[in-house]
């Protein structure tokens, strides 16, 4: 089958407690692996303040998903993101060639360490 890489940010809402978001995460997670996508990677960014207000909230969980997969399965994995109440927004985008070399370079952490060299130069 033609597999795409995709990567999904979505926002889940603050009133759950840790264990409720990591259950809400892996279950996202299950499903794509379920349907034969090859997850990547899963960053949690924790809670952060939203730009602006959703459902009167002004912060969110955000989640960040990297995968592989058919097309056919983005369709079913946003239909059940839009059923989960948990979920506030989410984006899914089809990576580039471009995308994928920053991709892997940000979860090697360079971009982190020429930061942290600057830093160090300063003092």
């Amino acid at each position: 089958m033609f597999q795409r890489n995709y990567e999904t940010v979505f926002i889940l809402t603050p009133v759950l407690s840790d264990v409720q978001m990591k259950d809400t995460v892996d279950k996202f997670v299950n499903l794509l692996k379920e349907e034969g996508a090859d997850v990547i990677n899963v960053e949690n960014w924790g809670l952060k303040k939203m730009a602006y207000t959703i459902e009167k909230k002004t912060t969110g969980f955000y989640v960040l998903v990297e995968f592989k997969a058919d097309p056919t399965l983005i369709k079913k994995f946003e239909l059940e993101l839009r059923r989960d109440e948990k979920v506030m927004r989410f984006l899914t985008t089809v990576l580039d060639k471009h995308a994928i070399v920053y991709a892997d370079r940000r979860r090697k952490g360079e971009f982190n360490k020429k930061s942290e060299t600057k830093e160090e130069a300063a003092k």
